[in-house]
């Protein structure tokens, strides 16, 4: 490559609080139009507004995830710009003396480490809607939802230190996963809980850095990274003709796959910040602040080293099973009631588990309800035992999902208990072999390969049933017409 990209992604997160930042309306998604509005969110003259403590107890424990320094003393600012989803003609937030800042996000799929330079309080604006309720389009004209103004946010601003639209987008998804973890916001890019805006230069190695493209209120991680590779090829491309990039903001459109011009880029002069006249100066205790770090989880990057370290597990089924916290913690429990091996029933929580969850639509949340944990240890405990097959198993497993049935108990109601007896395998053997004299005698031949189609044969007879290993060491021995050992007594 000519040049390479130098990125840094700034993003959004509406925290998950019962009300909004400054005023009591309800932080709620999908009400009517303008039902969740107040004096205080719609800026009427006269009105004060009240911080929301629950709000930043939610940011100081995500910062302190994030591994950023706490500012015992932060305040506000009003950034002052005008837009019509924007009631005030302001907004509240924080710019010179934010809540946190310095601190770094271990990527999930490399070694990396992403620096954050800040992470700072602010309100939501409303939003305007371009198209007539129920679909179709306006003509001419825009309506507004002012419903969001005012619910809390916190801003966080990565260092410009990702190099390729990959990382970006596992940055994305490993923030997602904090925010996940810490229970400070549910992430939702579908219902605008988590935006995200990518800063975009590209420089010749060794360079200094490039002029910085914004590329506005992406929603999706697939977006993401697909607005990040095109904004790479259009500024190589401009320089590699003797072009210059121009320092704007451009939005994406999802049709073409492109970026496209917005408007020229704004600095922070433009917006005339200046210090919050109706709020004092945010200060924390080192109690407060100290307490909610006690408070946090393990992360999700110290939860893939504990499952690797203690379960053995290889790298990518930890990244699997950490995910999400309410996932890791069902692999652990199950983990820890012993029965059968960790790696297995991570092969069942990863394969039957997701499937199920995928096929009813249902959240991690609700795999523990609907399988306690201790009921797949019990069910793959059995698998390991020899006491069921892991065809029949699968059975049992989508038998009990969501059932208050336990698993031994839906193995005998089923009939799959695995066959071990020899003169019952030796029976199903003969009979296979009496029902296909012409494999019989090819394999006699010379044609080894179709031991696997006995077996087939065998199993099929069982419904499943028979021990495995049993089979194949029986059909060997009638296939080379010796005679099948004893069962051992004593």
């Amino acid at each position: 490559m000519l040049y390479e990209p130098v990125i840094g992604l700034e993003v959004h997160v509406q925290l998950l609080t019962a009300s909004k930042m400054f005023c009591r309306c309800p932080n709620r998604f999908g009400a009517p139009p303008n039902t969740l509005v107040c004096p205080v969110c719609l800026g009427y003259p006269g009105t004060l507004p009240v911080v929301n403590g629950h709000a930043i107890d939610l940011a100081v424990a995500l910062a302190l995830a994030l591994g950023c320094e706490v500012h015992e003393r932060s305040a506000f600012a009003r950034k002052n710009y005008f837009y019509p989803d924007l009631p005030k003609g302001y907004q509240i937030s924080q710019y010179d003396r934010p809540l946190a800042e310095n601190g770094a996000l271990p990527l999930t799929h490399s070694a990396k480490r992403v620096g954050i330079e800040r992470l700072h309080l602010e309100e939501d604006a409303g939003k305007l809607l371009h198209e007539a309720p129920g679909g179709g389009p306006l003509e001419g004209e825009s309506l507004v939802d002012f419903n969001r103004c005012g619910v809390p946010l916190v801003e966080i601003v990565s260092r410009p230190e990702m190099a390729s639209a990959e990382e970006a987008h596992d940055y994305l998804q490993t923030l997602h996963h904090v925010l996940l973890y810490t229970r400070a916001s549910d992430g939702s890019m579908e219902q605008g809980s988590l935006r995200c805006d990518a800063n975009v230069s590209v420089r010749r190695p060794g360079e200094s850095l490039g002029t910085k493209v914004e590329i506005k209120n992406l929603n999706s991680f697939r977006h993401v990274a697909r607005a990040i590779e095109h904004e790479i090829e259009r500024q190589s491309a401009v320089l590699a003709a003797g072009g210059r990039v121009v320092q704007e903001t451009r939005g994406f459109d999802v049709a073409s796959g492109a970026t496209r011009l917005l408007r020229s880029k704004e600095e922070a002069h433009d917006y005339r910040y200046f210090p919050e006249p109706d709020l004092p100066p945010l200060v924390l205790l080192r109690e407060r602040i100290e307490g909610l770090r006690r408070g946090l989880p393990d992360l999700p990057w110290e939860r893939r080293a504990r499952l690797v370290e203690r379960y053995a597990l290889p790298p990518d089924d930890a990244r699997v099973l950490t995910a999400s916290r309410e996932l890791a913690d069902y692999f652990e429990t199950a983990a820890g009631a012993g029965g059968a091996s960790p790696k297995a029933l991570a092969n069942w929580v990863m394969g039957e588990g997701l499937r199920e969850l995928k096929t009813r639509k249902l959240e991690p949340t609700e795999l523990a309800r609907a399988l306690p944990p201790t009921r797949l240890a019990a069910l793959a405990g059995m698998v390991d035992a020899g006491r069921l097959s892991v065809s029949a198993a699968k059975e049992v497993f989508a038998a009990v999902f969501g059932t208050a049935e336990e698993p031994e108990a839906a193995v005998e109601r089923l009939g799959l208990a695995q066959v071990s007896d020899a003169g019952e395998i030796r029976r199903w053997v003969e009979e296979s072999l009496a029902a296909n004299p012409g494999p019989l005698a090819q394999y006699r031949a010379g044609k080894a390969q179709l031991l696997g189609f006995f077996v087939g044969q065998v199993m099929a007879r069982s419904g499943g049933r028979a021990q495995p290993n049993q089979v194949q060491q029986i059909l060997r021995e009638a296939l080379a017409g010796e005679p099948a050992p004893q069962p051992r007594t004593g």
